[in-house]
């Protein structure tokens, strides 16, 4: 039989529970250590890049703005305003010379009630748009409110306002005279 015999004064401690858990310990620590610095890494990838773009984008920034003074500048010279003025007054021509008239015509035509006509008319067109300051005769109340419906129907005319609405003189045979301003679209 055989006897165990510690002479020892202190007993034998195993420290294996201790081991192994700080064993356990220090990996997970080394596991969280590797996906926190891959985080970072991936993190700073994504700074440097978003940089990049960012400094790239002020460079177009920079050079459209370059662009744009000297595009300024070479505009501004004399002769070539004088050019500018000259091409907007040919253009103004042509918008003039192409717009159909005789449509719009047709177009106040159509919203003309019976009682009501036209005692003048003034088109005026600008930036593509034509408006026309119209003076209409009327001769009842009744007539004049079914022709200010009929414009605000229209399709054609819009933004319609009165300008004034005065007692016509006997002479024309309009008791009612309607001066009105209205944007005219063709359609």
């Amino acid at each position: 039989m055989e006897v165990r015999l510690n002479l020892a004064t202190k007993p034998m401690e195993t420290h294996r529970r201790f081991l192994a858990g700080s064993g356990f310990l220090g990996a997970v620590a080394l596991i969280v250590f590797i996906a926190l610095g891959r985080h970072v890494y991936l993190a700073r990838k994504a700074n440097a890049e978003m940089r990049a773009k960012t400094a790239s984008l002020v460079r177009e920034v920079d050079d459209i703005e370059r662009q744009r003074n000297s595009l300024e500048q070479f505009f501004g010279l004399e002769e070539n305003a004088k050019l500018h003025d000259r091409a907007a007054f040919i253009n103004g021509l042509m918008d003039a010379r192409s717009f159909n008239w005789t449509r719009m015509f047709m177009d106040l035509e159509e919203t003309l009630p019976a009682g009501v006509r036209v005692v003048s008319i003034e088109p005026k067109q600008e930036k593509g748009r034509v408006e026309v300051k119209l003076t209409v005769g009327a001769t009842t109340g009744e007539a004049k409110l079914k022709f200010l419906q009929a414009l605000e129907d229209s399709k054609t005319f819009s933004d319609i306002q009165v300008v004034a609405v005065r007692a016509g003189s006997s002479t024309n045979g309009d008791p009612i005279l309607v001066e009105l301003t209205a944007q005219y679209t063709s359609i």
